[in-house]
């Protein structure tokens, strides 16, 4: 069995994410979409809050599963037998910083393949921050999220609004 690994902090995961996932679904027998806890970030959302997110969203891919992990992704991938990194690639930008992941990877771990997808073209600009930072402002969110995602991404800065009004 041919198993990949796509890792991200999907904070929250965008169409793009899902495009990526979708196609990577199509290649390999099993994708794992690694949701990485960083503690180095301050992410809009709890690791398990965007488990359950991907879970929803892929909820009708019979061969992608969603696990948490912190700590090298080298090591996540030996846990899970996977032997190739899925990454999107959005722009030229995208390609340099993946690279370096990629080729520090591979001197890790030589076992380790990593696979560039590029994005499809309608979410070749869209990123998890930008998709936040619209909705902070109120703006419309619907064609970078999935409807079920966006709302609980309008709910989160509006619980968020509150708490600053409260105080």
């Amino acid at each position: 069995m041919k198993t990949a690994i796509y890792p991200g902090s999907f904070d929250p995961v965008t169409l793009g994410h899902f495009d990526i996932i979708k196609r990577s679904s199509e290649i390999f027998d099993q994708v794992i979409v690694g949701v990485l806890c960083n503690n180095a970030k301050s992410p809009l959302f709890s690791v398990e809050e965007r488990v359950k997110m991907l879970e929803e969203v892929t909820k009708d891919i019979p061969n992608v599963e969603v696990q948490s992990f912190d700590g090298l992704l080298v090591d996540f991938m030996r846990q899970n037998h996977a032997k190739v990194i899925v990454r999107g690639l959005r722009a030229i930008t995208d390609f340099e910083y993946e690279l370096q992941l990629a080729q520090m990877n591979r001197v890790i771990a030589p076992e380790i393949d990593t696979l560039f997808l590029t994005t499809n073209l309608k979410y070749a600009y869209l990123s998890s921050s930008m998709a936040k930072e619209v909705a902070m402002y109120g703006g419309d969110i619907s064609e970078f999220l999935d409807p079920v995602i966006a709302k609980q991404v309008q709910e989160k800065y509006q619980a968020l609004q509150e708490d600053r009004e409260c105080k």
